[in-house]
């Protein structure tokens, strides 16, 4: 006669929920990793101007998985360059459409201001023209909240227009909280109003209208530069779009043959910024086989310091992953476009 277990049957079930939980369940968690290196010369097109030349710039990228499962968490422990982060984390209060919107509005200003800074820098004729202020999140307190959205264009503020958004922020902080402003913004090609207070800003004695920014721009230029980075989004490209569009309208051909992996955000004056996940970046450009890697070289002032205790500099961080990957990729410190041209001059 055969005996039944009932306690193996119900071990077999949990066993199988288990398993299901694991693989299946999403968290609030996302696993940040090593992404690709992607070259740069598909992607930037300098009318008349194809990039022929020997070696490849590459525009390095973190990659995102999630939400994640148990099991890709449990995972994610074992693989190197690789951390965890909670959703709000990685997007604030916005929604997946709103993160990704966010990213693409990031990548063109980037796009945008790499332009302007290479021709600059190359001493050719180009113009910037500010066609506004792009909304990329708004404050749940803001009284704006629920009238502005994520891809408005603010172009005036009280009926007046501003240049750059750094001259847009001065003009909102000399105003007192509680004061009263009209906001014009354009939306899918039309033009709307929108009156509020001032409010202070989290953690300041500022005023504000409760959103964060980043400029409109377009950019014309002696040839026309067309730069096309797809599904790739995020301001950290700025530096190597920058270098990528010098080497062709200079002419100068500075990266001489070589593989050339870098990043970091840029400005229109070529000043290069602080970027997020540089060992994973610099990671994947040692397997690609970069001989050279560009790392933002902005030190930790004691302002910095205050806002973020735990900043450290870029390429500190960007060495001492090169220092565990044992490679002999050259981490090289920059703080702006010319001084990453120069070292290309320099040691072609």
């Amino acid at each position: 006669m055969t005996r039944r277990h009932p306690w193996r049957w119900a071990a077999s079930v949990i066993a199988v929920l288990f398993l299901g939980w694991a693989l299946f369940v999403p968290t609030n968690q996302y696993i940040e990793q090593p992404g690709d290196a992607t070259a740069l010369a598909p992607l930037v097109k300098v009318n008349k101007h194809p990039d022929r030349a020997d070696g490849h710039y590459y525009l390095m990228t973190v990659g995102i998985a999630g939400p994640a499962t148990p099991a890709m968490l449990a995972w994610s422990y074992l693989r190197p360059f690789t951390d965890r982060i909670s959703a709000s984390e990685l997007m604030g209060d916005s929604s997946t459409t709103e993160y990704d919107n966010l990213q693409h509005f990031y990548i063109t200003s980037a796009a945008n201001a790499a332009v302007v800074s290479a021709f600059n820098a190359a001493k050719k004729p180009v113009t910037i023209k500010h066609n506004g202020i792009y909304v990329m999140s708004v404050l749940k307190n803001s009284p704006f909240a629920g009238v502005l959205k994520v891809g408005d264009t603010i172009t005036a503020i009280n009926g007046e227009h501003y240049t750059a958004a750094d001259a847009f922020v001065a003009a909102i902080k000399a105003k007192k909280v509680g004061s009263s402003v009209t906001v014009t913004y354009e939306r899918n090609g039309k033009t709307h109003e929108a009156a509020g207070k001032l409010i202070r800003l989290p953690g300041t004695t500022k005023a504000g209208i409760g959103i964060t920014l980043t400029e409109n721009t377009s950019v014309t230029s002696t040839p026309t530069v067309k730069i096309d980075a797809g599904k790739i989004g995020g301001p950290s490209a700025g530096l190597m779009f920058a270098l990528e569009t010098y080497d062709v309208v200079s002419g100068k051909n500075v990266r001489a043959g070589r593989e050339v992996a870098g990043t970091g955000e840029i400005n229109t004056e070529g000043d290069v910024g602080q970027i997020g996940g540089i060992d994973k970046k610099v990671y994947a450009a040692n397997q690609q086989g970069a001989s050279i890697f560009f790392a933002p070289n902005q030190p930790a002032t004691a302002a910095i310091k205050k806002l973020d205790p735990t900043y450290e500099n870029n390429y500190t961080v960007a060495k001492r992953a090169a220092k565990q990957l044992k490679t002999k990729m050259k981490i090289v410190p920059v703080k702006t476009l010319q001084d990453a041209i120069d070292y290309l001059e320099r040691t072609k």
